[in-house]
């Protein structure tokens, strides 16, 4: 069939020679690739639209002052890719396959755009980011790294990833740390993902999650087929009673820093939940999101020293480093292990290499615990300058919670009230918050609904604009 635009004549001469003659002007050696990329960009993006018929090779390589093989070369390896249609006798034609090309890529990360202030809990302080150092660790690595590191690694991650983490773990946070138990994953949510996955691998469809906590632990786990159960928590950690009633025989907990309320598990509670663990021969998945960071005193230690064949214990930069390197661990119990070492192996191959090392070096050399003092200092200077700005813009707001992590729960009086009121004031006025009800899993009747209680996130803000944002948002609410 017959194309139904117009025939060749000087328009469509004149199109290719002005999109065409930028790629004539490369180095004679990349001259021919240079324009076969030009023309199949100029049909890709539908600047010569389909049924455009060319100019002849002789014609066009006159207009651009290439050898006529350059031009017939193009017109061959376009027509071979589908691009191009050309029948003898008939010419060179633009085909109709090529749809044009999509708009540029959008930025999908979560931002608050457009806002004065940003009090949205879950982000460190990027700016802290040891760029020198961990150049010099990636310029340490490239040098020194073995050329068959290079090739697919151990699923778990490399040896010696393994055992620096598994030193660093034991040292700081009280785990019983074996190397060969320990998987290098892209931060916990991978973490969840894979344990979701062993859940559902042994018959377990559900897994209690704690009522407030984290919105992502209901779609991480259905991904993996696995129904997140909620279970309300109270001022000692996960309430053990509704948790027996749930029937899970797995948990994820955040016991040194419970998410959002703040609350540290007490003793008596962590002995307790390993107790029904044991039980119902069961599972607890530890989340230590920010165990590093306590202020008032050392932190408690994890839960999984107590009971390493019962805890499975996940933890990532994210909060020291930053959440764009997708770098974490996971150390599963030893029965658990081939389960989840299988799945990371089909899911993707294993961590890439070079971050491994990297971390690896980061790690020996005492730069990470350098970058976590750095971060504890900045972090505890921020908590004091919210809690001392919520104190002079809001008298009678009270903060709970343990002095740790990167967020505090603010609860305001009524006065500032209705909830929601308050909520669109802020908004308005360019200030990003969130309200505690909004981690909530479970929804219902909440006894303290008249006064306000948010979950201000304070890591990511220097102090000035901590207390310029407090004032923002006092404005707001009193205006």
């Amino acid at each position: 069939m017959r194309p139904t635009q117009s025939e060749p004549g000087a328009g469509a001469a004149s199109a290719a020679w002005e999109l065409l003659l930028p790629a004539v002007a490369a180095p004679a050696r990349t001259r021919g690739r240079s324009l076969q990329a030009a023309l199949r960009e100029a049909v890709r993006s539908g600047r010569l639209a389909p049924g455009t018929r060319l100019p002849s090779s002789r014609d066009l390589a006159a207009d651009l002052g290439v050898s006529r093989g350059l031009v017939t070369e193009a017109y061959e390896q376009l027509t071979a890719e589908g691009y191009l249609r050309s029948g003898r006798g008939a010419g060179t034609w633009v085909g109709a396959a090529v749809r044009a090309a999509q708009p540029p890529a959008h930025d999908l990360a979560p931002r608050a755009p457009g806002a004065r202030a940003d009090f949205v809990p879950g982000t460190p302080d990027l700016a802290l980011f040891p760029r020198t150092a961990w150049a010099a660790a990636q310029r340490g690595v490239l040098a020194e790294l073995p050329h068959q590191e290079l090739g697919y690694p151990d699923p778990r991650g490399l040896p010696r990833l393994r055992t620096a983490l598994a030193e660093l773990l034991a040292r700081r946070r009280g785990v019983v740390a074996d190397p060969e138990r320990i998987v290098v994953v892209s931060g916990v949510a991978q973490a969840t993902t894979l344990l979701g996955f062993a859940l559902h691998a042994r018959g377990l469809r559900s897994v209690g999650v704690e009522d407030p906590g984290s919105p992502q632990h209901d779609t991480l786990y259905a991904a993996a087929g696995v129904e997140a159960v909620p279970v309300p928590v109270d001022e000692e950690g996960l309430a053990l009673e509704p948790l027996r009633a749930s029937g899970v025989r797995a948990v994820v907990t955040t016991p040194a820093h419970q998410f959002p309320t703040g609350i540290a598990y007490s003793a008596r509670r962590r002995a307790a939940l390993l107790d029904w663990a044991r039980s119902v021969d069961g599972i607890v998945l530890e989340d230590d999101y920010d165990g590093d960071f306590r202020y008032d005193r050392a932190p408690v230690g994890a839960l999984q020293g107590l009971d390493p064949d019962r805890v499975a214990y996940t933890g990532s930069v994210s909060k020291s480093l930053a959440p764009g390197l997708r770098l974490g661990w996971l150390l599963v119990p030893r029965s658990w292990t081939d389960d989840v070492v299988e799945r990371k192996r089909t899911m993707d191959l294993g961590h890439p290499a070079l971050d491994q090392a990297l971390f690896a070096r980061f790690l020996e050399r005492g730069d990470y615990d350098r970058q976590l003092r750095r971060c504890q200092r900045a972090y505890r200077e921020r908590r004091d300058a919210l809690v001392a700005a919520l104190d002079a813009h809001f008298p009678g707001s009270r903060v709970s919670g343990i002095a740790a992590g990167l967020h505090v729960i603010a609860t305001l009086p009524q006065r500032y009230g209705p909830e929601e009121r308050f909520l669109a004031r802020v908004a308005a006025a360019g200030v990003a918050v969130r309200p505690l009800s909004a981690y909530a899993h479970a929804r219902g009747e909440d006894a303290g609904a008249k006064e306000i209680r948010l979950v201000l996130g304070y890591a990511h803000v220097p102090p000035a604009r901590i207390a310029e944002g407090v004032r923002l948002m006092a404005q707001a609410a009193t205006g």
